[in-house]
């Protein structure tokens, strides 16, 4: 099996931000690109507490497609940095700048600095729905059970 062709997305950079590098795959199967935080200086988010980042990108994701921020597995484990929205979704027909929500589940204060990868950027496409209301579901075997229902 062979990955498609790489989807063409437009770019562009905060004035100041032309010394962090674009969001790269650091391996030849990653799913997701890493962010880097494009702050002027240090942001420190205390235990419990959260800061918003900026990365200073603006991205013009094709329609049919989203991109997803997530967190980065090795600052969950290590420091407790999550993304309280995981995952944050950019949808196609938003120009703003991306920011990354990072809240600090860990014990001690983190500190973030220019250049520091902070999240993930996964690009996947989007199916659109047509509701279609009807008087009841089909059957099946699992029914209307839900969380916990199979047992620990």
């Amino acid at each position: 099996m062979s990955f498609s062709e790489p989807l063409d997305i437009e770019i562009t950079r905060e004035p100041g931000t032309e010394d962090l590098p674009l969001p790269a795959y650091e391996t030849e199967h990653a799913a997701g690109m890493d962010l880097r935080a494009a702050v002027t200086e240090p942001v420190v988010v205390p235990a419990g507490g959260r800061a918003l980042i900026p990365t200073g990108l603006r991205i013009a994701v094709p329609p049919g497609f989203e991109a997803q921020v997530r967190p980065r597995s090795g600052l969950a484990l290590k420091n407790g940095i999550t993304l309280p929205n995981s995952p944050g979704t950019i949808d196609a027909d938003y120009r703003g700048e991306v920011g990354v929500i990072l809240l600090n589940l860990g014990t001690e204060p983190f500190t973030i600095k220019r250049g520091d990868r902070i999240a993930q950027l996964v690009v996947a496409p989007v199916v659109r729905v047509r509701w279609n209301s009807v008087a009841g579901l089909s059957e099946t075997r699992r029914g209307d059970g839900g969380f916990g229902h199979t047992g620990v």
